[in-house]
């Protein structure tokens, strides 16, 4: 567990529980059916893409398993809204497993993608864009049908520019090849000394284990390093820019589908630091774009809560 707030320790019939599962940490929260948050926590990140390997499918039902302890202190969930990164349909295991942790329903359960939840914490269907750059980065719309469109979100490896891991990555490449050019340089980088401090040490040895030996949130969180050398470092405060230059192009690329309307960015690797947003902004004049820290977890519980699962279609 890492930590769990409550307002109440009432039973939860009739109640919604949300989750807005990252890479970087799993969030929920429990609504009461008029969209009262009465309870909400977070434990540790969880993305589908672990249930390629058995490791990770052990992972994810030790997630599920701390979320369900947490959670069921308030009571037990009538509905259950989870938001899901990496999520590509495939929900019929996860439903289960989930469902048996929490002692519901597996038709009580819905799985969703998680930038669909993060969505409804912004904006009506219709009204907007969202920009959300958490570990990986994706543009989101949702029509006024209920279609959900992005721009972007495949994954760290193929692109994701402007998210953590695109922004840790970045600072390693930078620093790498100017050892390659002058062994030792990183001693007069600020960012360097910095990511290296994170890492463990400057030897090659240290940034390959922490780039190839772990899950991409624990990677990602690198950017919190890369972005508290900014003010010191003029190469940090460029990948920073950069970041937000690589979040205007997911914006530009729904206005251009899809007419203009106003953009919401939300995520932790966009609040790192304001040249983010700043170069967001300054590469999409005439917009309306305003940083939002909405709980896409809130809009999960809101939804179960709202909910019949027995007489609707599952929300997007």
């Amino acid at each position: 567990m890492i930590e769990s707030q409550s307002s109440t320790s009432t039973s939860a019939a009739g109640f919604g529980l949300g989750i807005d599962a990252g890479g970087t940490e799993t969030r929920w929260a429990l609504a009461a059916p008029g969209g009262a948050i009465v309870a909400e926590g977070r434990v540790a990140g969880l993305s589908a893409l672990q249930m390629a390997t058995a490791q990770g499918r052990d992972a994810v039902r030790a997630t599920f398993a701390a979320l369900a302890a947490d959670a069921l202190v308030h009571g037990v969930p009538a509905r259950v809204q989870a938001g899901l990164t990496g999520f590509g349909g495939e929900d019929e295991l996860l439903q289960r497993w989930l469902a048996d942790a929490l002692h519901v329903d597996p038709q009580a359960v819905r799985f969703c993608s998680d930038m669909e939840i993060a969505y409804r914490a912004s904006f009506a269907p219709g009204q907007g864009y969202l920009v959300y750059a958490g570990t990986g980065s994706i543009g989101a719309f949702v029509d006024v049908h209920g279609q959900f469109h992005r721009a972007g979100g495949r994954g760290v490896i193929l692109d994701d520019g402007g998210g953590g891991f695109w922004i840790a990555k970045e600072a390693l490449r930078h620093i790498w090849r100017n050892e390659d050019e002058r062994p030792g340089s990183w001693q007069q980088s600020p960012m360097a000394q910095a990511v290296f401090d994170y890492v463990g040490g400057a030897d090659w040895a240290f940034s390959r284990q922490f780039m190839y030996g772990q899950e991409r949130g624990a990677v990602g969180k690198l950017a919190l390093a890369v972005a508290a050398a900014a003010e010191r470092d003029p190469v940090a405060a460029g990948i920073l820019r950069a970041a937000g230059g690589e979040l205007a192009r997911l914006a530009r690329a729904l206005l251009e589908r899809f007419g203009p309307r106003p953009v919401a960015v939300a995520g932790r690797a966009a609040a790192l630091h304001p040249a983010i947003v700043d170069a967001m902004r300054a590469a999409l004049p005439g917009i309306d774009l305003t940083q939002t820290t909405a709980g896409a977890h809130h809009a999960a519980a809101r939804m179960a809560a709202a909910i019949d699962f027995n007489h609707s279609t599952t929300p997007t």
